[in-house]
């Protein structure tokens, strides 16, 4: 079984992260509106089973809620994709939503690293409480404790000379990270993908 179970709790906020990399119902509740729907495409184009629940300090902002949210996946995806015996490794998508398309690439390489290209300007929130400043934040707390490498890459945001979607460029890149995964965690094979013989 590839699951991956994580409780993290701080003076901040109280996350709660199953994981299950061979599918499974997706329920996410984080109190933010906005990052449930984000998290809701990441499970269901992922491939992969979720249950996220999250008590935060709304009353501040959703700084807290979003980051600590995204530690608590990384962590839960790391131990359920275990020593990576069988899986492809390698992953990636190129996804549109609408006018906007989304690149994004993934290596379960063990080393954390990511790059994330989106456009400036885009609206400051989307919703009433998901700031778009957070976004490359959440993708670079994923993938640190994931402990992969990701690269996300917003080629096109928006018609030309038109002001880009928020909301299109973001779930957009969710969708990306969600197919590129799916695909990087794949079995296809017995060994691990590695000549290091170890990820």
């Amino acid at each position: 079984m590839r699951t991956g179970r994580v409780e993290r709790v701080t003076k901040e906020t109280k996350v709660l992260v199953e994981l299950d990399l061979d599918g499974g119902p997706v329920t996410v509740s984080t109190g933010v509106g906005f990052y449930d729907h984000m998290l809701h495409q990441l499970g269901r184009h992922g491939g992969i089973g979720m249950n996220i629940a999250v008590e935060g300090d709304l009353h501040i902002d959703a700084h807290h809620t979003l980051e600590d949210t995204a530690i608590g996946l990384g962590d839960a995806f790391a131990e359920a994709a275990g020593d990576k015996l069988g899986v492809r490794r390698f992953g990636h998508a190129i996804v549109p939503l609408d006018e906007v398309l989304v690149q994004a690439v993934v290596d379960l390489s063990g080393r954390p690293y990511c790059v994330h290209e989106e456009p400036a300007g885009l609206a400051p929130l989307i919703g009433p409480a998901y700031p778009t400043s957070m976004t490359r934040h959440i993708w670079e707390s994923f993938a640190h404790h994931a402990r992969i490498t990701l690269h996300v890459t917003v080629q096109r945001a928006a018609r030309p000379g038109a002001q880009p979607d928020a909301h299109h460029v973001v779930e957009a890149q969710f969708k990306a990270v969600a197919r590129a995964l799916r695909d990087a965690i794949r079995i296809e094979g017995t060994d691990v993908p590695s000549t290091k013989g170890i990820l």
